[in-house]
């Protein structure tokens, strides 16, 4: 009798840690299913601290470009699809991003606040660092002011040094590889449009699949690193071949 309640207690103990564990590692309605809306608990929430992260990483360079956006709003949904009321999550984080894009005195405390809030899982931190490097790829090299900015939020979350740079070393890597289209014929078909097309519909077609391939940071969970990898590259060539029939149509 006293193996099998020690057994029980142990069970007991296991299911929980495995359950707090679980909670730093997924994000899923079921987890945000009571959660309350407002401006404060998302801030505080490490989703609303990665964006809050986001925004600095976006804005480095001192700008924010046409694909960034795109990608930017494309997360803000992936992010507030998992919460109550998923429209008033978006307006909420949107307005986060947009306030925190333009300090720089306040990111060490985030990353210190996002390092606490995932302390229980080092994959979840290895994501989000991975996302914010892949961020600031997307328009397609990385500043000094987007480095220096990436390597203040790693230090202050205690990343791995050599985590950080082989992940960084990775998607310089992968920016060497991306092919440019060889001529207009390439870059139409790439967008799935015509060259007799207007560019509201070829607008249109580029924001389709820049949806469809960018890194969705909750379903990314669970999948291979090279997900992110993959996804940043065709979102890269879907960058090229839309700005190669923009600059031929003057």
């Amino acid at each position: 009798m006293g193996n099998i309640l020690l057994l029980a207690l142990l069970g007991a103990i296991f299911y929980y840690v495995f359950k707090s564990y679980a909670r730093y590692e997924t994000y899923s309605k079921e987890t945000f299913k009571d959660f309350s809306i407002s401006y404060d608990s998302l801030k505080k929430n490490e989703l609303g601290l990665f964006v809050a992260l986001s925004a600095k990483v976006a804005k480095a360079d001192g700008r924010v470009d046409a694909l960034e956006a795109e990608l930017i709003s494309n997360m803000l949904d992936d992010i507030s699809s998992v919460f109550p009321e998923p429209h008033k999550a978006k307006a909420i984080l949107k307005d986060i991003f947009n306030e925190e894009k333009n300090r720089t005195d306040n990111i060490e405390h985030l990353a210190h606040a996002l390092s606490h809030a995932t302390k229980r899982s080092q994959a979840m931190q290895h994501q989000f660092m991975q996302f914010l490097i892949q961020l600031s790829f997307a328009d397609g090299e990385v500043t000094k002011s987007e480095e220096t900015i990436l390597a203040t939020i790693a230090e202050a979350m205690q990343f791995d040094p050599n985590a950080y740079h082989a992940i960084f070393d990775q998607f310089e890597q992968m920016m060497q590889n991306v092919q440019p289209k060889q001529s207009l014929e390439d870059a139409y078909k790439l967008l799935g449009v015509s060259p007799n097309d207007d560019m509201a519909t070829i607008k249109k077609a580029y924001r389709k699949l820049v949806r469809q391939y960018h890194p969705d940071i909750i379903k990314s969970q669970g999948k291979s690193e090279s997900y992110i990898e993959e996804a940043t590259q065709k979102t890269q060539e879907i960058n090229q071949a839309y700005e190669m029939i923009k600059k031929a149509r003057g």
